[in-house]
């Protein structure tokens, strides 16, 4: 079993300061101490003290404000929308039995096209994890994944045969952003042929990208036969009066 590393300075600010936060004992609006004060106590450089500040900034989990200081964000109405589900769940939930079958896994520097998904500034290692979720005999759902090692180095032994990605990634690592892409597709001949389907069936797409504060964590294409799927949202009015600009 590998030792555990002793984080970085730059990463103990980091993770102070998220766990104070997410904990609840910062509350939204919380003035959090000057660089300065942050460098004395942690016996660092201002500079390691700003880059772990705009790190957090970055994951959405303070805003920094010109000749203000920094505070902690309030929570931004955009992100119960969409949640994170569990597939598993929502199989369940529909009375059928559930199972998952990975049909290949690969480890590879990451191409263009990876870095474009990813949101990666460079190359860097992934793993790219294909496999099927079933809802009773029948495909539910095309899992196409790539993970970022850098993020989260421990995915480089996990075989996701037995793990599930979607919820490994879950229980390793706290993610704070996530962004979804739904569209509709006709489904090709390789879509077909996975999913169990005509060529040509509208397909549901959904393309999530989520990060932690040290960066993307993983972009995965969820592609859905069009009749086993819906999506729900649920969601309020930013204005506290009830007014909107529209329907």
């Amino acid at each position: 079993m590998r030792a555990k590393k002793t984080p970085t300075l730059h990463q103990q600010i980091i993770n102070d300061i998220e766990g104070s936060i997410l904990s609840g004992q910062w509350p939204p609006g919380h003035r959090i101490a000057n660089e300065l004060d942050l460098a004395q106590q942690y016996g660092c450089s201002r500079m390691t003290v700003n880059k772990a500040l705009s790190q957090l900034a970055k994951a959405s989990l303070i805003e920094r404000r010109k000749k203000s200081g920094s505070f902690v964000t309030q929570p931004q109405a955009q992100s119960a929308v969409l949640e994170i589900h569990d597939i598993k769940s929502e199989v369940q939930s529909l009375g059928l039995p559930y199972d998952y079958h990975r049909t290949s896994r690969e480890q590879h520097l990451s191409t263009a096209a990876d870095m474009k998904n990813l949101d990666l500034s460079e190359a860097g290692n992934v793993i790219k994890v294909i496999g099927k979720h079933y809802a009773g005999p029948r495909v539910f759902c095309l899992e196409e994944r790539l993970i970022n090692l850098a993020v989260v180095p421990d995915a480089a032994n996990e075989e996701f045969i037995e793990a599930v990605p979607g919820p490994w990634l879950t229980g390793h690592i706290p993610w704070t952003t996530a962004e979804h892409l739904i569209k509709s597709v006709g489904a090709d001949d390789h879509y077909g042929d996975a999913l169990g389907v005509k060529t040509g069936t509208s397909c549901l797409v959904i393309e999530r990208r989520t990060w932690s504060h040290n960066g993307p964590v993983t972009h995965v294409r969820l592609t859905y036969p069009g009749d086993r799927h819906v999506l729900v949202a649920r969601f309020t009015p930013t204005d506290p009066t009830g007014k909107s600009s529209g329907f």
